[in-house]
């Protein structure tokens, strides 16, 4: 292959990857979606083939609000709602599904298309092995996490939550990174190496916070100490550690949650800040350009938490702040690539 061939190669699949991460972003929001409207375990069986198809009948439509008034969820929280109503939580869980399968197939075709037509270099083709390999997870994942609400408890396990939002968002950084990479040359910036490794810095911290996110939803911690910028009265509020052993109030105390969750984002805001004007100071313009972009979305990310938790985090509120994250997320992995080496 001569480097004009190798080149649009590159292009065509970077191309293919950046569809694909659009795809995996609208399944994140819509996973929100589904999490804000307790939507999750509407659908109490996991059929990867023939799950694609919803309901054709007034039978079907029965059998699955059957199915799902068998477990504690409809018992304890939605005793004696409709069937009307239960077709409301049922679609949302069934995008979320049909987007799943719609993701497996946008990665899966192109994929042996670029393999057969030999247009994946040898150096690329465990790379895009691994991203499918992580898809066909992040579905199992996924049925594993639903599985944990359908016998002992009201909703799902804040665990499975989080280690499932986490493989997705792990499963987007991945493409994305590769993706730009693969999209064509560029300039390596003339910046110190200070600059650099705090560009790379704010990925896993962002990271980071998105993954205490998780854990406030699956806490339900955003719908308590609605006041801001104290809690209960406090800026460190009492019974931080009220659990034992002590550990165990990071993960199961929606109080040290929400409180953990604030704590990241003022961090994640003096880093993007100070970063922002250490990228003002260093001389590069496409530095400071993507380090503006950068700084004013986790800025507008920080309102927008503080809006959604003053408001008792309504649906439209809560998926926005989480696109929001998902925007910050990317324009971080974006900023640290330009400003890599490699």
């Amino acid at each position: 292959m001569n480097e004009a061939s190798l080149t649009a190669s590159r292009r065509q699949i970077a191309i293919w990857l950046f569809g694909v991460c659009g795809l995996v972003f609208a399944m994140v929001i819509v996973g929100g979606l589904t999490r804000l409207t307790e939507s999750g375990l509407s659908i109490t069986e996991w059929k990867p083939v023939m799950g694609a198809l919803p309901p054709l009948s007034d039978a079907a439509w029965q059998d699955a609000f059957q199915k799902y008034q068998q477990i504690p969820q409809y018992e304890i929280v939605n005793k004696g709602m409709t069937l009307a109503d239960f077709k409301s939580i049922f679609w949302w869980e069934w995008s979320h599904r049909l987007l799943g399968r719609l993701i497996g197939f946008a990665f899966a075709l192109p994929f042996l298309w670029f393999l057969a037509t030999r247009k994946i270099e040898r150096r690329l083709a465990p790379q895009l092995a691994v991203m499918f390999v992580l898809g066909g997870a992040q579905g199992a994942l996924g049925w594993w996490m639903v599985k944990s609400g359908l016998s002992d408890r009201v909703d799902v396990s804040q665990y499975r939550l989080v280690a499932h939002l986490g493989l997705a968002t792990a499963i987007y950084a991945y493409m994305l990174w590769v993706a730009l990479g693969l999209w064509g040359e560029r300039k390596v910036l003339a910046v110190s190496a200070g600059l650099r490794r705090s560009a790379l810095a704010l990925v896993p911290l962002v990271f980071a916070q998105m993954m205490l996110g998780g854990f406030v939803a699956g806490l339900k911690a955003g719908y308590i100490y609605n006041t801001w910028p104290l809690i209960n009265g406090a800026f460190v509020p009492e019974g931080l550690f009220a659990h034992e052993p002590w550990w165990r109030n990071f993960f199961e105390s929606a109080l040290t949650a929400q409180f953990d969750h604030r704590m990241l984002a003022y961090a994640v805001a003096v880093l993007a800040l100070s970063h922002w004007i250490a990228a003002r100071l260093s001389g590069s313009a496409q530095a400071a350009q993507s380090a503006t972009w950068l700084a004013v979305a986790v800025l507008v990310q920080v309102l927008l938490g503080i809006w959604a938790l003053i408001e008792v985090v309504p649906v439209s509120l809560g998926a926005a702040h989480q696109a929001g994250a998902m925007v910050v997320f990317t324009l971080a992995i974006v900023h640290a690539r330009r400003l890599s080496r490699a």
